[in-house]
């Protein structure tokens, strides 16, 4: 009897145990079976997207930097400098092939168009020539003789002499060697096309005490002023803005004008020596019809 209720027991016993393992293996109480269905992962299609219009943007941007920076086109460039005021000459221009970055240079095939120009401002060599570089319009100075002048202090104002500035042109000195007399007008309108700019900006000295300044004169005034100049013989006032200048005299004005200078301040007088008829006196000269008494006066009796 022990030994069957032992076998039952044991039966009995290894009947749950048996049952036990057979819900373990079937995944209920155990991580090692059947994973637990999850919710389907979600999805973006506008990301993905933007991702490729970025792939793409970043090749073409890629391509065209290439393409750009392979592309050389003709430009123009300063081969020798031109001071400011002064006609570009051909021989100042050169060609140079350049990548097209964007800047606003002129091409070579506008050199004809650019050479005879004025140059708005210091042309540098090296320095590639835009439309900035250039007078856009004529230069007030056409029709004029550029003249160059070497001026001490006390001859020149000290600043605001700048290119395109009126001046007036006066000699200076006593006059000695046939030149003008001091204060005379040599210039009554001249224009200034330069004004030499030393490495600070200012104007160029040709010496410790001379300052170099290019002045554009008529043509009648340039022979006196050019040899003003080359005695060191002249002062340059600067007009201001907005001042009406007068037109120069006339050539026959300006030598009365010296003469008279040269005369001591006495104008010669047309016909001085005597006029119709001076010295013989006028028609009844000394008297009147029937002046001195009536007709009958002085004459004798009968």
């Amino acid at each position: 009897m022990k030994s069957n209720q032992s076998t039952v027991s044991g039966g009995g016993a290894a009947g749950p145990s048996g049952g036990t393992a057979g819900l373990g293996r079937s995944g209920l109480g155990t991580s090692g079976g059947q994973r637990l269905p999850s919710s389907p992962r979600e999805r973006k299609p506008a990301l993905a997207a933007l991702a490729v219009l970025l792939i793409l943007g970043g090749a073409l941007a890629s391509a065209y930097l290439v393409m750009a920076s392979g592309e050389r086109v003709s430009a123009i460039r300063i081969a020798q400098p031109v001071a400011a005021g002064q006609q570009i000459p051909a021989s100042a221009l050169e060609e140079v092939q350049i990548g097209d970055t964007g800047i606003q240079f002129l091409a070579w095939s506008e050199r004809a168009k650019v050479t005879g120009r004025v140059a708005a401002v210091r042309l540098v060599p090296g320095a590639l020539l835009t439309n900035g570089m250039i007078s856009r319009s004529d230069a007030p100075e056409n029709g004029r003789v550029v003249v160059g002048l070497a001026l001490k202090p006390g001859q020149t104002p000290t600043g605001d002499l700048v290119q395109g500035k009126h001046v007036i042109l006066y000699a200076v000195g006593n006059g000695q060697n046939g030149g003008p007399r001091a204060g005379t007008v040599l210039a009554q309108d001249a224009i200034v096309v330069g004004v030499g700019a030393g490495d600070d900006g200012g104007p160029t000295r040709l010496r410790s005490d001379q300052t170099s300044v290019d002045v554009a004169v008529l043509p009648a005034d340039a022979a006196q002023v050019a040899q003003a100049a080359s005695a060191g013989a002249v002062a340059l006032a600067l007009v201001p803005d907005g001042t009406k200048v007068s037109a120069p005299p006339a050539k026959q004005d300006r030598q009365q004008k010296q003469n008279k200078q040269e005369s001591g301040g006495v104008e010669p007088v047309p016909n001085q020596g005597g006029t119709p008829n001076q010295g013989g006196g006028t028609p009844n000269q000394g008297g009147t019809p029937n002046q001195g008494g009536p007709q009958s006066s002085g004459t004798g009796g009968n």
